[in-house]
């Protein structure tokens, strides 16, 4: 049996940034959530697939936390990046910002996105494990394993 492929989590960090647009606004001016939450989703697919090097699905989102607004004048910002691998699961956390025009971030999000790679089949297939290095991500990955129980608990009361 061939060792399984390892790789880093720097190998699928993704930073991405969008302008608001007035299509992206509610009626009061602020980011529309169901546009960020697009967003994240996008974000988290491409993390998932430079990790697993194949096609993705999401199949959970885990925890979506809403911590401030963002107004018309914003820029977006998502940062992505692994936190667990399972066999074929990952879970990638999503911090999202609004940048304001002299470049200071504010917290407005953190989401858990739960991704599993699929073969041409649309069947589950293995992932490259992760390498996890230092206390911070160390950290994570033991946070990861909780909410990964925590989910298997939910299925299995019908949740």
């Amino acid at each position: 049996m061939a060792e399984r492929k390892m790789k880093r989590v720097e190998d699928s960090m993704v930073e991405q940034s969008y302008l608001l647009m007035p299509r992206c606004l509610n009626a009061a001016g602020h980011l529309f959530g169901g546009q960020l939450l697009a967003w994240i989703d996008e974000t988290a697919g491409i993390v998932a697939r430079r990790h697993a090097e194949c096609n993705v699905v999401t199949v959970a989102v885990d925890n979506m936390h809403f911590k401030a607004g963002a107004g018309g004048d914003d820029v977006i910002v998502l940062r992505g990046r692994l936190t667990h691998v399972g066999r074929s699961s990952m879970e990638v956390r999503i911090d999202s910002y609004a940048e304001k025009r002299d470049g200071t971030r504010e917290m407005i999000n953190r989401a858990y996105f739960v991704m599993v790679a699929t073969d041409e089949n649309q069947k589950p297939m293995e992932v490259p494990g992760l390498i996890v290095e230092g206390v911070t991500q160390q950290i994570e990955w033991e946070a990861g394993e909780k909410r990964r129980q925590l989910r298997k608990v939910r299925r299995s009361e019908g949740y």
